[in-house]
């Protein structure tokens, strides 16, 4: 997720303050990537210097108050109409647990697997439980909350069929290797019989 352009895209709709940045960008997505608000300050001084937000002042509470240019306009437009890439993919946590896991001498990669298993199934009730409460509501809210919700549940599945799949790898690489080490002493014997 793009914090520049998700904090551009609310700008969009008018004139804010960091807080109130924060909060708005949680609340449309359901909190589920939390923002630090010094994380806010430090990306509206990066748009301010590219000249996509302007500060306004003070809003009288002592809250500096940005709002969108028509740069950060042009920015918002070209990020709704641009596919997300898949070239560069960001990096996946798991991925890499189980690629050491699997490459370390003496952890247990079936037993690592069965434990994200567990967890990951865990983590899709919760989302499931979350739908079923969540309302079918008209507001933009309503539908966007759903919308992470329904992303988050779709992702904990197939992490939980891709977990499926390295199991059934790894069974697969352990049956090899304990073939190939039933194959060296009949190799061996046919050696010594020559």
């Amino acid at each position: 997720m793009s914090i520049r352009q998700g904090l551009l895209a609310l700008l969009e709709q008018g004139p804010m303050y960091g807080y109130q940045l924060r909060a708005e960008f949680e609340s449309r997505t359901g909190a589920t990537w939390p923002l630090n608000v010094g994380q806010v300050y430090t990306t509206l001084g990066r748009l301010e210097r590219d000249g996509l937000v302007e500060p306004l002042g003070d809003d009288g509470e002592g809250h500096a108050v940005y709002r969108i240019t028509a740069a950060g306009r042009a920015e918002v437009t070209t990020w709704f109409s641009t596919p997300v890439s898949r070239d560069a993919p960001p990096r996946d946590e798991l991925a890499i647990k189980l690629a050491m896991a699997v490459t370390v001498p003496g952890v247990d990669v079936r037993t690592v697997v069965q434990g994200q298993r567990t967890a990951t199934i865990r983590a899709l009730q919760d989302y499931t439980r979350l739908k079923a409460r969540a309302t079918e509501g008209t507001a933009p809210a309503d539908l966007a909350w759903l919308l992470v919700l329904d992303s988050l549940v779709f992702a904990a599945e197939a992490e939980v069929r891709w977990l499926d799949h390295c199991e059934a790898r790894l069974a697969r690489a352990a049956d090899a290797a304990a073939a190939a080490v039933l194959d060296v002493p009949q190799l061996h014997d046919q050696e010594v019989r020559r």
